[in-house]
């Protein structure tokens, strides 16, 4: 008799026609056009090249929220260029009347925060399978 960790029964397979939600994780065909659950659908997650770049989202968000657009968070980049941005520069505004000046560090802080955040953000674009060269 041999000693095993193994389990003695094989778990399931997961099914191979479905793929989960890029937004939500709810199971679909693979052939699904958009998510009953939430708002996703493939033609809003389709780029050119298939996958946001990170250098290129952090070159955009020298306008703050730019870069969250392009990786596909549309709500929260209209929220950062609409209202985080303005509210930014006059909370930078008035702390930098109170504090000889030192306020005025907070609206680069804001920039770099904004930068790291998209860089590290996940993307909501659906990578590509890569097929290889073609024969």
């Amino acid at each position: 008799m041999e000693y095993t960790d193994a389990p003695t029964t094989e778990a399931p397979a997961a099914p191979t026609d479905m793929m989960p939600c890029p937004y939500c994780g709810h199971m679909l065909p693979n052939d699904a056009e958009s998510c009953p659950n939430c708002d996703w659908t493939r033609a809003a997650t389709e780029t050119a090249e298939g996958q946001a770049s990170d250098a290129v989202a952090v070159v955009l968000s020298v306008i703050p929220g730019l870069g969250h657009i392009y990786k596909g968070h549309k709500v929260l980049g209209a929220v950062l260029m609409l209202l985080g941005t303005p509210m930014a520069i006059g909370i930078a505004a008035l702390t930098f009347t109170f504090t000889a000046g030192f306020g005025g560090l907070l609206l680069p802080l804001w920039w770099l925060g904004v930068m790291f955040h998209v860089y590290a953000i996940d993307d909501r674009v659906v990578p590509t399978e890569d097929e290889g060269e073609q024969y």
